[in-house]
């Protein structure tokens, strides 16, 4: 794991415009590991210019040839699977087998999947006398956050070199070495100069000059709501395509009928996962009323367990934001049956795994994204206002739904205002589109429907 001092553009390593860098720092001991260069304006109008130079020859390469350089680049990051985890641990902090298994494994089967997709997705059909044609958009501007560095950097680039488009990144200023390794794993894949870029920089800089450049021609973008509608705005006054993934504050709704137990352990497990740092994380719990108690000792009993399991939140400013929402419980008069704000540990951003007990949905630890391991215990008194409670935030990207038979619990999810829920502890698909309702973002991640994102389409009238 060695820190680059350049950017990575036009397929060489190049010196930053200025020579400012940005610290990275061990969330697990608060040391600092690297220096990254702080991109400027001028290293953004740089990559773009490169990207915007490639473009012809790479929208024009046959889309065979584009899954071939996809299928080298999954066999590349599978063999760097022990140094992506080593390096994602390290500025991330979570534990060295969850980097392994998702931070490092998960982007090898997405890559996969679009390489696969580059190779048989129908570029061109017959319409009656028309032809019509998925092309390109053009440039595209990608800006991914901290919590799953890899995967989100994979989920936008996979599926933008698979449609033709080519691409300037702007990673997380806090995870930018895993950033690298991938700009790395792109060059040893023979991905053609210029297709892909990438720059390093704060979001206010960076990011932000990424997001304005004339020359891209889609955003997309991971992170907060409020960046996310900063970022919307900034495109819609240039007509420019935006995909936004972004907050959640999503319902694990168990019905009367469900396994209780099972229920919540799950429910916990993915609250607790990635240290809370999951914007998909089903971070209310519903529960009937008359279960409550019972779910509450199970889920206090589970938390009990993640103590020394999970790693730190990303950064001190995390860290204090997670504990201020706690305090805030607290004060707002939810009971804290798990975990609290004192810190776990003297070294280190950690955060004890929490949990609330007599949540109110208007309080604010229910209505708005803690992204910390919190988890809030709602009672419902009949299903309906279990659909009230799920449906009553203005957010809507994921959920959950537990019931006796699967096909009450489907008949329930239909009726929630969200962009993926799990049935009964559904397993995680790559090919499923992944997005949100209302606040949550616009566009879809993943599949078919994560590579029609970067397409635009025209017709040929005979």
């Amino acid at each position: 794991m060695k820190a680059h001092d350049g950017m990575y553009i036009d397929g060489a390593w190049r010196p930053a415009a200025q020579g400012d860098t940005i610290e990275v720092v061990n969330p697990a001991d608060e040391q600092v590991i690297g220096h990254v260069p702080a991109g400027t304006a001028a290293d953004v109008d740089t990559a773009v210019r490169a990207a915007r130079a490639a473009f012809p020859g790479w929208a024009a390469t046959p889309p065979a040839e584009r899954a071939a350089r996809l299928a080298a680049l999954r066999d590349v990051l599978a063999a760097l699977r022990d140094e992506i985890a080593e390096t994602v641990t390290a500025e991330l902090g979570a534990p060295l087998a969850f980097s392994q298994a998702v931070h490092a494994g998960v982007p090898v089967l997405v890559a996969g999947s679009y390489a696969e997709l580059a190779a048989t997705y129908a570029f061109e059909e017959k319409v009656g006398n028309s032809t019509v044609y998925q092309e390109p958009v053009g440039v595209v501007g990608a800006i991914t956050p901290w919590n799953y560095p890899l995967h989100q950097i994979v989920a936008k680039v996979a599926p933008a070199l698979a449609a033709g488009c080519t691409v300037v990144l702007k990673p997380a200023e806090d995870t930018p070495l895993t950033a690298q390794l991938f700009a790395e794993a792109v060059a040893e894949a023979g991905v053609p100069a210029g297709v892909f870029n990438l720059v390093t920089g704060l979001g206010p800089v960076a990011g932000q000059a990424l997001a304005e450049h004339p020359d891209v021609d889609l955003v997309s973008f991971t992170g907060s709501t409020a960046v996310g509608r900063r970022i919307g705005a900034t495109a819609g006054a240039a007509v420019k395509r935006v995909a936004l993934e972004l907050g959640g504050k999503s319902a694990n709704v168990i019905l009367p009928s469900a396994d209780l137990a099972k229920a919540v352990n799950v429910g916990v497990a993915n609250v607790m996962s990635n240290s809370g740092q999951t914007c998909s994380a089903w971070t209310r719990m519903l529960v009937p009323a008359d279960r409550y108690e019972e779910a509450v000792e199970l889920a206090a009993a589970a938390a009990a367990k993640y103590g020394d399991r999970i790693g730190p939140v990303v950064n001190a400013k995390q860290r204090d934001r997670v504990r201020g929402y706690i305090e805030k419980g607290v004060a707002e008069g939810a009971r804290l049956v798990a975990g609290g704000p004192e810190s776990p540990r003297e070294q280190g951003y950690f955060v004890s795994p929490t949990v609330f007990a007599d949540v109110t949905e208007t309080m604010t630890i229910a209505q708005e994204e803690i992204f910390g391991p919190v988890l809030s215990i709602l009672r419902y008194e009949d299903e309906e206002d279990a659909l009230r409670i799920a449906n009553g935030t203005v957010y809507g990207l994921a959920g959950a739904v537990w019931a006796g038979e699967e096909s009450e619990a489907v008949a329930f999810a239909r009726r929630l205002d969200t962009g993926q829920v799990d049935i009964n502890g559904g397993r995680f698909n790559p090919l499923a589109p992944f997005g949100g309702y209302k606040q949550s973002g616009v566009g879809r991640e993943l599949g078919t429907h994560g590579l029609s994102e970067y397409l635009q389409t025209k017709s040929l009238q005979f």
